[in-house]
């Protein structure tokens, strides 16, 4: 099991922002430069935290997304943008590039959360299952 807690500002900007420009009559598709920012910034958080070798078979994946709080009550559900669903896949990419596992298809039970925060920052534990 790995269990840890990555002390930073999550990104707000999600693997589904994607951009197509077209070249020689063809779409093609890029990551904007906001998009590239965030990935590096979640890779290079999460290179500390791997495994010395890729977790193996059936996983369970538990993210909670601390946000920092603002005018919100710490510890309150966070229920605007970004969607839950965009945030873990651009998690599950990072962690994929730096190791944790072979397949991102491996995470077979996933519980995902947001908050607002007064210590923003993302808390994140992986289990094999059977």
């Amino acid at each position: 099991m790995l269990e840890f807690f990555l002390p930073i500002i999550p990104p707000t900007v999600t693997a589904q922002e994607h951009k197509v420009t077209v070249v020689n009559g063809k779409p093609r598709f890029y990551d904007p430069a906001e998009l590239k920012a965030a990935r590096n910034k979640l890779t290079g958080a999460l290179a500390y935290h791997r495994p010395d070798t890729p977790l193996r078979g059936a996983l369970r994946l538990v993210v909670k997304w601390c946000f920092p709080a603002g005018k919100h009550q710490d510890g309150t559900y966070k229920d605007t943008r970004p969607d839950t669903d965009n945030l873990q896949k651009l998690l599950k990419d990072c962690m994929t590039t730096c190791g944790y596992w072979r397949d991102d298809a491996q995470v077979a039970s996933e519980i995902c959360e947001k908050f607002w925060a007064t210590i923003p920052g993302i808390y994140i534990k992986v289990e094999e299952i059977s």
